[in-house]
């Protein structure tokens, strides 16, 4: 683990089914906080159609701008699943089958299913890392700092264990809630004050509707717990003299 230096990470979403709204996006909360206990920060999301002209254009900014590029989607065997050929083309390198990962899926699939589209699955950038895959088979890659997973929440998930050897973080990145029972006006001067007092640490404000009743949720971020912990007791000291009521959530 690096001491005091702080890691990025960028977050690619790739898939018209996430910009028209059939399909909703788990894999961003997912990957944040995985990638927080290893203390990477996700600096940026961004989500893009299938096209492939803007997968390359905007992975080659994220992938100078960031320490690590996650992407999600595009890597199945269908005709817009393109995420693969994409990323060789931004990286420049030819698009070819990859040996190992053919070995694998042929040896997944029975005889005679392992057919011209599943083989799709196989063909990556010239290089790529196999990142594998303990639920469905078909692995995803990385090439460089960029880790290409696929967009099925249950399979991305089920293949980060895999993962934690190849990521170098920071500090794990820790946080503390606070639900009180009041609105954001109540507490906005107050909070404010806290975060000028305590720059280094991220502050943030949520409101909440739970049991009828609304709330606000404050969510104080930090590598170091004892800073989150001054900007705790500077919260609950005006908390208490606001008699604002504590919620466990």
């Amino acid at each position: 683990m690096i001491k005091n230096i702080k890691v990025n990470a960028a977050i690619l979403i790739i898939g018209n089914e996430i910009l028209s709204g059939r399909t909703q996006d788990t894999n961003t909360s997912t990957l944040a906080t995985w990638l927080n206990s290893l203390g990477v920060k996700v600096n940026e999301v961004r989500v893009v159609p299938d096209d492939e002209k803007i997968i390359i254009d905007t992975l080659n900014l994220l992938r100078k701008t960031y320490n690590y590029v996650f992407t999600t989607g595009g890597i199945g065997p269908t005709h817009d699943d393109i995420t693969a050929e994409s990323v060789s083309k931004a990286f420049n390198r030819k698009y070819q089958i990859h040996k190992e990962a053919f070995k694998l899926l042929e040896a997944y699939y029975k005889p005679g299913e392992f057919n011209e589209g599943r083989q799709k699955m196989v063909w990556m950038p010239e290089g790529a890392e196999l990142i594998l895959n303990p639920t469905s088979g078909a692995p995803g890659f990385n090439v460089d700092n960029v880790f290409c997973l696929p967009g099925v929440p249950s399979i991305l998930k089920s293949m980060l264990g895999g993962l934690k050897n190849k990521i170098v973080g920071g500090e794990p990145i820790l946080s503390h809630t606070i639900s009180l029972r009041t609105v954001e006006s109540e507490i906005a001067n107050s909070l404010t004050k806290v975060q000028k007092q305590n720059k280094d640490v991220e502050i943030g404000s949520y409101p909440f509707f739970h049991a009828g009743k609304l709330g606000v949720s404050i969510v104080i971020r930090s590598e170091n717990q004892s800073k989150i912990d001054k900007c705790n007791s500077q919260i609950l000291e005006f908390i208490n003299e606001k008699k604002i009521e504590l919620v466990e959530r």
